[in-house]
């Protein structure tokens, strides 16, 4: 009879945890999920533009250092749900050629093929409810004027994970992108996987539990057997699952490989916290002499063949929170008039991976952990996003729309992946392509972090895949024993 009161334990609920929650649960596996905060209230306060852009009641107050020691906030969340509450609800493929190495441009290879994970991905765009919705008509006048400019531009239909109903509803229309649905038409991680299986009685979800330390096995380091949570509690499983997301799940390994001294053993040791990324990210605003009337917005993808390692959607963002994004020193009502007569971009080119980007747990000798993060390590990343702002600027204005773009800051942790990147050399990866840690017997990662690439668009929908991949191929090995 298993000693343990859990099969598995999880490390976050964000898109990778509740994913392999769902999967687990389901196959009648005893599954213990621990979320370091809260489920968010149902009161409206996570639709209101006060409470959530200009206040930032809900987004973490941690504190980090950045390269130069200077202090700064991530905008992580730590709620049920994880960021994907918050986020755009843009489900976007990886494309099969973003599994393979870009020397060039600093990209890694996956250690798998596109095919390998093109089944969950099936299965990720199913239980999300992932379809397209048709462009709107301010949308559709732009883009019409940019793909028709001879700049090379094409667009392609931006697939969301939201229920069609929530055009009825115009306030969570206009407020989906980052903003968390009160009335479910997100189909955030929550409401798509969790609720789903939360009912089951082999799973156990517990909020407000910050897991502080991994528990070693006192026989065999290399294996744990649980968990211990900063009240003090402990947790027991065969298997643990770590989902905590980029910038949290290689400062658990790293505590740990330190006080085991697996940090000397390990080979894998030296590349735990490494080659963070986050996509080189701008918003650019689109000014025009009429107000924009669209509710969505974010429905099309915009490419370009000379920019291959990027992309722009449509911020879903309406007059009121555009006009957050126009400087202070502009009068806010002016200011406002502006917003409503704005359209937004998301511009986003692909990070290349550098060892020297990295996340540094906090030790006795600094008071918080640090981000080590340099984009001049990056050349060939910061050329073509320079070059694609540049771009994308001239052809808005060529379509009568003159417009400013705003570079998002190292604060800007939405994308964050890549700190215990996935490969089959122990030597320069952690995570091997099972998702197992190298050199650890029971220890899996499901969250971003594992990504060799970050794509030219936003990775959640291949974190869902991912974290799929490995608890269903994880079953398979344990029923093969």
């Amino acid at each position: 009879m298993n000693e343990f009161p859990y099969d598995a334990l999880i490390i976050g609920s964000g898109a990778g945890g509740s994913a392999a929650a769902y999967q687990l649960a389901r196959a009648g596996r005893r599954v213990l999920l621990l979320e370091k905060g809260l489920e968010l209230p149902r009161d409206g306060t996570t639709l209101d533009v006060d409470k959530v852009i200009r206040q930032g009641l809900f987004k973490s107050k941690e504190h980090w250092l950045d390269k130069n020691g200077a202090t700064f906030a991530p905008e992580e969340y730590f709620n049920l749900g994880g960021k994907t509450k918050w986020y755009g609800a843009a489900l976007v493929r990886f494309e099969p050629h973003e599994f393979a190495a870009d020397p060039a441009h600093q990209c890694l290879p996956w250690p798998i093929a596109y095919g390998d994970l093109a089944p969950y991905y099936d299965q990720a765009e199913a239980l999300l409810g992932v379809h397209r919705f048709e462009p709107e008509p301010d949308l559709s006048a732009i883009v019409g004027k940019l793909t028709g400019n001879g700049a090379g531009w094409n667009a392609q239909p931006l697939m969301l994970a939201l229920d069609p109903g929530i055009l009825a509803h115009p306030e969570e229309a206009a407020h989906f992108d980052a903003f968390a649905s009160v009335r479910n038409l997100k189909f955030d991680s929550q409401h798509a996987l969790l609720e789903r299986v939360q009912d089951l009685p082999n799973l156990t979800i517990l909020t407000g539990r910050a897991v502080s330390d991994f528990i070693a096995d006192p026989e065999r380091p290399e294996r744990l057997i649980g968990v211990r949570t900063e009240d003090g509690a402990e947790f027991q499983a065969d298997t643990v699952l770590l989902a905590a997301g980029a910038l949290h799940s290689p400062r658990l390994l790293q505590r740990y490989l330190e006080s085991t001294g697996l940090t000397e053993q390990l080979p894998c040791a030296n590349a735990v916290g490494r080659n963070y990324k986050y996509h080189r990210l701008s918003a650019m605003l689109a000014f025009s002499a009429t107000p924009k009337t669209d509710l969505l917005r974010k429905t099309l993808l915009l490419l370009n063949e000379r920019l291959p390692h990027s992309s722009i959607q449509p911020l879903g963002f309406d007059g009121e929170l555009l006009s957050t994004l126009i400087p202070g020193f502009v009068p806010r009502w002016f200011a406002r008039t502006l917003g409503h007569r704005a359209y937004g971009f998301f511009l986003q080119t692909e990070d290349g991976s550098d060892p020297a980007n990295r996340v540094i747990a906090q030790t006795n000798k600094a008071p918080y952990p640090q981000l080590d993060y340099d984009p001049a390590r990056l050349p060939a990343a910061v050329a073509e996003h320079r070059q694609l702002v540049r771009d994308f600027g001239r052809s808005l204005l060529k379509a009568g729309l003159p417009a400013a773009a705003k570079a998002i800051p190292l604060a800007g942790t939405a994308h964050a992946c890549g700190t215990l990147t996935m490969g089959a050399d122990p030597q320069s990866s952690v995570v091997d392509a099972e998702g197992k840690v190298h050199g650890l017997d029971n220890l899996y990662v499901v969250d971003g972090s594992v990504l060799p690439r970050s794509s030219r668009a936003n990775p959640s929908l291949t974190i869902y895949a991912w974290a799929l991949r490995v608890t269903e191929r994880l079953q398979q090995r344990e029923r093969a024993l």
